[in-house]
């Protein structure tokens, strides 16, 4: 009778805390990239060239792309060097028309990260769906959506990207092309990758559709689309993620690619590759901090992304745990 009436003792709350970082530390992905200092290293790293961009505003000490604010006088500054006119100190130097370098890498990651990753959604959106309706449907819908795959295949992305860049262009009026410019760049980009998600995901479909859960499903009475979307479709997303991870460093190296050749983002907002553009000129001048720079920025972003990509894939393998 002693305990009658006593209130029940809840769990602590660290110990519920515990219990549940410990579930999480157990998973096999987890536990994967705890063990891996190369996903680590290269997983803080995008991390820390994300949040740059993010908030270049904030960070970098300068506005190089508004007008006022830059001073020719600063140009061809060294880094960490006293300009000789103004006594100012640039930390990666400036260009020839006064723009800070750092701040020129901040705002220019923002921009080719931003293409990079709405182009690989894209891409990944309309390969998945795609790849979803050719495995479902087989048949003459299968066979024409492989042969264009297949067709596209047979040409370099980069030279699709272009073609339909300068397509596409042509059908915008040239006032509002530069303003339009990024958008298409992202589309150009998107249409020319999604090759791989739709091959990948329409021969997971085609082997999922003939499993026993899915004629379960169709016994109950479930749709077509109910199937595909609630119970296949999941089964699909190990490796479209996997594919969208290294698909991003090759987006952003396809932009930078196409604004080094001058048909990307317009100057007034370049990215990493017009940067480069812009660097390689002087290059042979002495100038070379103005090149340096950017492509070592480009180099660590898309090593580092490939890398976390390859991580990825070898922990969802369930051959390779």
């Amino acid at each position: 009778m002693s305990g009658v009436g006593k209130p029940r003792k809840e769990p602590d709350d660290d110990i519920v805390a515990r219990t549940r970082l410990q579930e999480i530390a157990d998973n096999p992905i987890v536990a994967s990239f705890l063990r891996s200092p190369v996903a680590i290293a290269s997983a803080s790293v995008v991390a820390l060239l994300m949040l740059a961009a993010l908030f270049a505003p904030w960070i970098a000490p300068y506005n190089p792309f508004d007008p006022a604010t830059l001073d020719l006088m600063d140009g061809f500054s060294q880094p960490m060097v006293a300009n000789d006119v103004t006594g100012r100190v640039f930390w990666l130097g400036t260009d020839d028309q006064g723009r800070d370098v750092f701040s020129a890498i901040l705002y220019g990651l923002r921009i080719s990260m931003f293409v990079g990753i709405v182009a690989v959604l894209f891409a990944m959106v309309l390969g998945v769906a795609l790849g979803l309706l050719a495995g479902w449907r087989g048949g003459w819908l299968d066979a024409f959506i492989m042969r264009v795959a297949d067709v596209q295949l047979s040409f370099p992305s980069i030279l699709m990207a272009l073609l339909i860049f300068g397509v596409a262009r042509g059908f915008i009026p040239p006032t509002e092309r530069e303003t339009a410019a990024m958008w298409v760049l992202i589309v150009a980009i998107g249409l020319a990758d999604w090759v791989q998600y739709a091959r990948t995901v329409r021969a997971i479909v085609a082997m999922e559709k003939r499993k026993e859960y899915v004629l379960a499903a169709r016994s109950i009475g479930c749709g077509p689309w109910r199937i595909v979307l609630v119970h296949i479709l999941p089964n699909t997303m190990s490796s479209v993620l996997v594919i969208g991870t290294m698909g991003l460093a090759l987006a952003i190296i396809a932009e930078a690619t196409l604004s080094f050749l001058g048909v990307g983002v317009p100057p007034t907002q370049p990215s990493l590759g017009t940067l480069i553009r812009i660097g390689q000129t002087f290059l042979f001048s002495g100038e070379w901090w103005i090149l340096l720079f950017p492509a070592l920025t480009l180099l660590v972003l898309a090593l580092s992304v490939n890398l976390l990509g390859d991580w990825l894939r070898d922990a969802i393998n369930p051959r390779l745990r």
